[in-house]
């Protein structure tokens, strides 16, 4: 009889620490999201009653908040892999928030058992974002009641951030991830775009990105079993609609999800990702219980082949060695695709009651099955040879600091030293017209280079591609690479001149230089003739005469990071 009444005790028990440890979601209508203090609270309660809950701080958001991290370790063991997941990044897609809450409890209470692994969730990334709550910033979105804003407090998207780092948040972000290294990596957020029948769409790691192994393997294999998990508990699944304004009737590409990116960043250090997309028309509720069921099937299949997965990250540095070819710039493989059966309802035009134009509508009375392409295979478009080195003077400060967030090993150069090495003239580039997230963004860079002996400082810093950080230093050293540190402008200086000259002084001593120089004489002969705009410019031929001469600084474009191949 007692063990009957012991047994009954512990079930009480239990029963009652899952109810005092509700979420204000779960004590909610299904249609409201925890607020940041009752967030918190949830938490600290959580930690205070749980040993195998911890919670850390690490960094601030822009308004001065500690960004919390909550840990669930049951081995207590700081050595056993860990997955990450981050929760709102965009506070106006609060799924991942709440859903992490119960999944926290369920992990404490031992309701949900996980071994050999280590579960790190940011609480919420942008806590200022949060703490602007409102009804009506998500104008296309089903709930919830009330909800976060997308931009931090001096309103940034963190989302395009983890290159460039203006944000408190992005800094605070890359020392979380480098400190705990995670295997796998998780950032759920909320779509927007086209109208389907899913109500869950993911955005993976690029495949090519990963590497061949690692990104054969996370998406023949791994994330595959995680959807047929979901699928069985009745959550449809699809690759995220990239899609906006139009039907995906037609097809649609896989996103490429570039460093600047969530996932783009935790992929330069061999971690794979995936960015949950709950589909913003569905009730609050279901997404909820989606983007629980994706982190806890995530979590499982990880805890299941940790080992398996460690093992891919630590060989698939063998791809990234000096002197292989690594691709810096990508596209859509327009020639290549799979068919997908795609379950969405029937597009069509209708006149808009506000203009009396034609609009976009779909007809959820008609839902449909049918196959569509999905472009999921990008090609390089720009390839570099991996240098076995590259040399930063002491002077880019703002660089090495960079280096040193991301774990960067770094040696500084002991005497100063003549060195063979490589040097970048920045030839071409275009500049966005409106600014982007803060900054005038470069793109479509081109370079051309030189190779002879620099010499280089006591104090400058050589740093080896042979390290885990390879990718960083490739994504981010190589101007010509889509989210260069050139590309966000931390190189602008470079991009203009210092001397110039007066034109009734420099007249006589172009003169003087046409008279003693054949060469030049030459080449300004060789311009005119195929350039007759030029021909008829004083101006111009002055200033052709003088950037071709001994007056001319010569460091305009020369790009101040050297490799040594």
């Amino acid at each position: 009889m007692k063990y009957i009444s012991l047994i009954l005790f512990l079930a009480s028990n239990l029963i009652s620490s899952q109810t005092n440890h509700q979420t204000p979601y779960e004590k909610g209508n299904g249609n409201q999201t925890a607020t940041y203090a009752e967030m918190v609270k949830f938490y600290d309660e959580l930690a205070q009653n749980f040993k195998t809950i911890t919670v850390e701080s690490f960094g601030t958001d822009d308004n001065g908040e500690p960004i919390k991290v909550v840990i669930f370790n049951p081995s207590k063991n700081k050595e056993v892999p860990t997955i990450f997941i981050n929760n709102g990044i965009h506070p106006g897609e609060p799924d991942g928030i709440d859903a992490t809450m119960m999944m926290m409890r369920d992990f404490a209470t031992g309701k949900i058992a996980v071994k050999n692994l280590r579960i790190v969730a940011i609480q919420a990334y942008n806590i200022s974002g949060m703490l602007r709550r409102g009804s009506h910033s998500r104008a296309n979105q089903n709930g919830p009641e009330e909800y976060g804003f997308r931009g931090n407090a001096r309103n940034y998207d963190l989302n395009r951030d983890f290159i460039k780092n203006d944000t408190e948040n992005a800094k605070a972000f890359q020392q979380i991830f480098q400190h705990f290294k995670p295997i796998y990596f998780i950032d759920n957020h909320v779509s927007n775009g086209a109208d389907y029948q899913y109500l869950f769409t993911y955005i993976s790691t690029n495949k090519e990105r990963l590497g061949k192994s690692l990104g054969n393997y996370f998406n023949e294999k791994m994330q595959p079993e995680i959807l047929q998990t979901l699928e069985k508990k009745g959550i449809l699944t699809t690759p995220y609609v990239n899609i906006h304004g139009d039907s995906p009737d037609e097809g649609f590409p896989t996103f490429m999800d570039s460093p600047r990116y969530a996932t783009g960043y935790t992929t330069l250090f061999n971690t794979m990702g995936t960015v949950a997309e709950t589909h913003m028309l569905k009730p609050y509720k279901d997404r909820v219980r989606a983007t629980y069921e994706n982190m806890l099937s995530s979590i499982n299949y990880t805890a299941t082949h940790s080992k398996e997965i460690q093992k891919l990250m630590a060989e698939s540095l063998a791809d990234y060695q000096p002197k292989m070819k690594y691709p810096i710039q990508w596209k859509v493989d327009s020639t290549k695709f799979q068919m997908i059966d795609f379950k969405g309802y029937e597009a069509g035009k209708k006149p808009s009651l506000v203009s009396g134009k034609p609009r976009l509508f779909y007809d959820r009375t008609k839902p449909f099955t049918r196959k569509v392409r999905f472009y999921d295979q990008y090609i390089p478009t720009k390839e570099i040879a991996i240098p076995s080195y590259y040399v930063i003077p002491q002077s880019e400060q703002k660089v090495l600091q960079y280096l040193k967030r991301n774990n960067i090993a770094m040696n500084v150069i002991k005497q100063d030293s003549v060195i063979f090495a490589q040097q970048y003239m920045v030839s071409d580039y275009k500049t966005v017209k409106n600014p982007y997230e803060g900054h005038y963004l470069h793109y479509d860079t081109r370079v051309k280079s030189e190779n002879k002996n620099f010499k280089f400082r006591k104090g400058d810093v050589l740093v080896s591609t042979k390290q885990y950080g390879v990718k960083y230093l490739l994504e981010t050293l190589e101007p010509e690479a889509t989210d260069s540190f050139f590309n966000w402008n931390f190189f602008d200086a470079i991009l203009g001149q210092k001397e110039y000259f007066s034109d009734y002084v420099f007249e006589d001593t172009a003169a003087d230089l046409l008279k003693n120089n054949q060469v030049l004489k030459t080449a300004l002969e060789f311009e005119k003739i195929a350039n007759p705009d030029f021909a008829k410019d004083g101006n111009a031929q002055l200033e052709y005469i003088y950037k071709h001469s001994q007056f001319y600084e010569g460091s305009v474009g020369l790009y101040p990071i050297y490799r040594i191949l």
